[in-house]
């Protein structure tokens, strides 16, 4: 099968050298940008991102990544299941650009044998199972595939994911015309108006946001400075904390009633959910400055160090 709106730039042999598919990949927006700039990625924020396509950060390194690793080795094997199930062949394709818009990028998986398709592969472990039940696909990955067809102009995709090493599922994924069409509007004003721009984009509340703020802003300017801009976000942290405050005290309130309802029982049910309350084993903890004074030199030998971090606090 012939894709109609894109040509190579990768072959499959080729992107084996790992750090030349990095640096191709930085230089346009790829499958699994799309879920990261539509805000449903739960891994990865737009900040991150950001960084990284400017150059200001380097990506993750996932080389010790034993997830990433396994999801490698069974790719193979998941699409020969595919093949087994439906009868249909595949072929591997390597990167694809978009011919209309060289920023556009595509790491197709396989395409499918005399059939205006491909197939995108995963790998995901047992707790992602309820994810891909019934009609459900992950957000991030229906918009990948969608992102795929978007840049090959292939009408339909298919998804094959084996969960928690033994649980084979696999969805059809139609063309979208209006996803499709909304997903290429955020990628392109995020390529032209922040990676080309050089706007930083918003940021969320996100580990991974946070991480990557500490990765641009190292500190180090000591003196106090005003900031009148600063107003609005003070605003905002004052109403959220209120309501965190107020919303973690009526949590523990709900925990504290059902502890009440289950009394001496350890586990209840109700409409069908399991609530229990057990005894667990307490927690092992070491006395730092019994252990400090008493054996310094097991306290020297043992103690690790964190990297330092920059860590906010407001005050009047």
């Amino acid at each position: 099968m012939k894709i109609k709106n894109c040509k190579l730039i990768m072959s499959v042999e080729q992107m084996q050298d790992h750090q030349a598919w990095l640096n191709l990949r930085n230089k346009g927006i790829g499958g699994s940008d799309a879920g990261v700039i539509a805000g449903v990625n739960p891994w990865k924020s737009p900040f991150k991102l950001w960084l990284e396509k400017t150059g200001q950060a380097e990506p993750d390194d996932l080389s010790d990544n034993e997830a990433v690793l396994w999801g490698t080795k069974l790719e193979p094997v998941v699409a020969d299941r595919f093949t087994e199930v439906t009868g249909k062949k595949v072929h591997r394709q390597g990167m694809v650009q978009s011919t209309e818009y060289p920023w556009l990028f595509a790491n197709v998986d396989r395409l499918v044998v005399g059939e205006d398709a491909g197939l995108e592969i995963k790998t995901a472990n047992a707790r992602a199972e309820a994810a891909w039940t019934d009609d459900n696909i992950p957000d991030s990955y229906y918009l990948q595939c969608q992102h795929y067809m978007l840049v090959t102009g292939i009408s339909k995709w298919y998804i094959a994911c084996l969960i928690g090493g033994q649980h084979y599922v696999q969805k059809e994924i139609p063309r979208n015309e209006e996803d499709i069409k909304l997903l290429f509007q955020m990628e392109k004003d995020f390529w032209e108006k922040n990676v080309i721009g050089g706007e930083m984009p918003p940021v969320d509340g996100s580990t991974d946001c946070q991480k990557a703020l500490t990765e641009k802003f190292h500190g180090g300017q000591t003196d106090p400075v005003e900031f009148p801009a600063a107003a609005d976000a003070l605003k905002e942290y004052d109403t959220a904390k209120e309501n965190y405050d107020t919303a973690k005290f009526f949590f523990e309130e709900a925990k504290n009633k059902l502890c009440t309802i289950l009394g001496d029982n350890e586990v209840g049910t109700c409409a069908g959910r399991v609530f229990t309350w057990k005894a667990q084993a307490g927690r092992v903890t070491i006395n730092r400055k019994k252990l400090q004074k008493d054996f310094p030199e097991a306290y020297e030998a043992c103690k690790k160090v964190g990297d330092p971090v920059r860590v906010l606090r407001v005050k009047d």
